[in-house]
């Protein structure tokens, strides 16, 4: 029995509808989003340490199940709220900037790379934990984006030496993060961590340690979801509550 005209007609109209309160919805919702005040993060490691994985993570709390190569530079965005749970509670968006490459790229990659260091609020640096050299070339990687330019950044290195004393001034907010933790043999899991505990102390940082695969090593209160928070909170408090003029972008 074929339907009447009067009932096409109306299911017609029922799909008009919800097609236009679907589309008044996104409206609103994409005019939320740009009213939300943002602050960009780079996110630096060697190729295959797991950037990748850990974007999609922080941003989608979902694991990627096809990671690929990044080149260039894959930029994912994360709903934070700032001081949560405190009167000063206001929510903000992190720009997650996953850039691809490695430290020992051609000058010609390197100067092509350094637009992506434009305006940086915060850095999260990336290790494979059962890496050494991956732990190793962070030192060149911060030393890539923050000495981009020619403005003062409190670091200086000498004879291949880094000098923690000086980079202790840097003003950019840094967190370290170790992946694949699942994969250190337990018999090794001591020297690994004692070894990212002075990568943390070089670089003035807090330290993730993490399986990119499960999300629980960032579920809500646990230790690690508290200091991804709060070094969120910093970067945020940078680039909007200090008069510091290289976090200002014009």
């Amino acid at each position: 029995m074929q339907p009447s005209n009067a009932t096409s007609g109306g299911r017609s109209l029922l799909n008009e509808t919800q097609q236009v309160g679907q589309r008044a919805q996104c409206s609103y919702f994409r005019k939320e989003m740009a009213s939300l005040d943002r602050v960009k993060v780079l996110v630096l490691g060697d190729s295959g340490v797991g950037k990748s994985s850990l974007v999609h993570l922080l941003c989608q709390n979902q694991v990627l199940g096809n990671p690929s190569w990044t080149v260039g530079c894959s930029v994912d965005v994360r709903v934070h709220d700032y001081r949560e749970g405190t009167p000063e509670e206001k929510t903000y968006y992190i720009e997650l900037w996953d850039v691809g490459g490695s430290v020992g790229s051609a000058s010609s990659v390197k100067s092509t790379r350094a637009v992506f260091y434009n305006f940086v609020n915060g850095i999260i640096l990336v290790h494979d934990l059962t890496n050494k050299k991956s732990s190793q070339n962070l030192y060149p990687w911060s030393l890539e984006a923050l000495s981009k330019d020619s403005s003062p950044t409190g670091i200086i290195v000498s004879n291949g030496d880094y000098d923690r004393e000086q980079f202790a001034e840097n003003s950019v907010p840094l967190l370290l993060i170790g992946t694949k933790f699942d994969q250190i043999p337990e018999n090794k899991r001591n020297d690994v961590l004692t070894r990212t505990a002075f990568l943390s102390e070089d670089f003035n940082a807090e330290e993730i340690n993490l399986d990119c695969t499960n999300p629980r090593y960032l579920a809500a209160g646990s230790s690690n979801a508290v200091k991804l928070s709060r070094f969120f909170d910093k970067v945020i408090e940078k680039r909007y509550f200090t008069r510091d003029p290289s976090q200002v972008r014009v």
